[in-house]
């Protein structure tokens, strides 16, 4: 994940484009890059769309991770520590016992 991560910070920062990302623009870039992967399984089924589509969508998960890990710069929040503390959460929410 780490790797991952650095090299969008690098990509981002050798073009110089974090002096135009703010927190808001980054995740509404989030939600209309989930909303154009959302447009691959409208009126399919999930068979069709991976079928007919699994390379846009591929694409489009990884705009979201992009987006994502540079909102997550901005805000100086730490990735890998906050999914594993909401792992940690959700797994108290909801106990394999009860699935």
């Amino acid at each position: 994940m780490k790797e991952i991560i650095q090299k969008v910070i690098d990509f981002r920062d050798e073009r110089d484009w974090k002096k135009y990302h703010n927190e808001k623009d980054l995740a509404i870039s989030i939600s209309l890059e989930a909303n154009e992967l959302l447009e691959n399984f409208q009126w399919r089924t999930s068979e069709e769309a991976i079928a007919e589509s699994k390379q846009n969508i591929k694409e489009e998960m990884a705009d979201i991770l992009i987006y994502l890990v540079q909102l997550a710069d901005k805000m100086d929040i730490n990735l890998e520590e906050e999914v594993s503390n909401k792992l940690v959460k959700n797994a108290i929410k909801y106990p394999v016992n009860k699935s």
